[in-house]
């Protein structure tokens, strides 16, 4: 089984930047992709972007293209989420996922991911 365990929370001020790092222990190869979610207060967990472990093909939303980045260090078995020109809507738990079964695609929700770190939290406000 994977274990899964989030850094790199923070306040931040609209515009700035926040590197946030999921590191990966336990079974680390049974798993196809690493996703990332935030969760803001009161609202349902949604998806930031995706990063496939075999090519490192990556997936975002609209919300997310253009300002954050997904990238891997296979040799540290670690996920980055660079995120940059952060907004206030950007503000919420930001948590790291996978699942023994899944790929990154734009059709996947939080219910496909079975396994998820403790999340760290991300505040964005001047």
């Amino acid at each position: 089984q994977v274990q899964l365990m989030e850094s790199g929370g923070g306040l931040a001020q609209p515009g700035g930047s926040l590197r946030l790092s999921c590191q990966i222990s336990g079974s680390t190869y049974n798993y196809h992709a690493i996703g990332w979610f935030r969760q803001a207060p009161g609202k349902e967990r949604v998806g930031v972007s995706c990063i496939n472990r075999s090519d490192g093909t990556t997936y975002y939303p609209d919300s997310a293209k253009g300002r954050f980045t997904i990238s891997r260090d296979a040799a540290k078995n670690t996920v980055f989420l660079q995120m940059n020109n952060l907004k206030p809507e950007d503000t919420g738990v930001y948590y790291c996922a996978t699942d023994p079964d899944l790929y990154c695609s734009a059709d996947n929700t939080a219910r496909d991911f079975t396994s998820w770190g403790q999340g760290t939290q991300v505040i964005v406000s001047s």
